[in-house]
């Protein structure tokens, strides 16, 4: 109950992000401590508790993502490569975080997912790419997508003319 207490706030609030459906996200949140505490023993140390733990949630989000037929979709990965280069990507200092958050919920599927967990999750493209069973360059097309858009979307707002 300690570890329950602990947590429970912090991974509710991850959980949210990805489910956009409080009760919802409680399901997810509490089946993810089931198997969190199912599997205690694989808990080797390696990193702290609460990042294992933040990946089973996100784990049981993405699986009930696609349960709820949200399936991402896959990316003909011939036709783009991308440098994976952040020195392009700035907000409007007028673009609050609501702003932001409303913006990336905005994206289609595939590219919302990878955008939240690169940007948001800080998970990199080898770690998506095990997480959604997707290649690696999948995952840094779908996060150079999303983030066009997303820069086109925050960009009305710098000019104050809304979405």
């Amino acid at each position: 109950m300690m570890l329950y207490r602990k947590y429970c706030n912090g991974m509710f609030i991850v959980a949210n992000r990805y489910m956009k459906d409080s009760d919802i996200a409680e399901d997810a949140l509490q089946e993810a401590f089931i198997k969190a505490f199912q599997k205690i023993d694989q808990f080797k140390g390696d990193v702290t508790f609460g990042a294992w733990l933040k990946r089973i949630v996100i784990n049981k989000c993405l699986d009930l993502i696609k349960a709820r037929k949200l399936e991402i979709q896959s990316l003909d990965e011939g036709k783009l490569h991308i440098a994976d280069d952040d020195s392009d990507w700035e907000i409007a200092d007028e673009a609050t975080m609501d702003e932001v958050y409303a913006a990336i919920e905005a994206l289609p599927e595939n590219y919302k997912v990878v955008v939240k967990l690169y940007l948001i999750e800080g998970y990199d493209h080898q770690e998506i790419s095990e997480i959604l069973n997707i290649s690696e360059s999948a995952s840094r097309t779908n996060l150079h997508r999303g983030k066009l858009q997303l820069k086109k979307t925050l960009k009305h707002l710098e000019y104050g003319t809304g979405y």
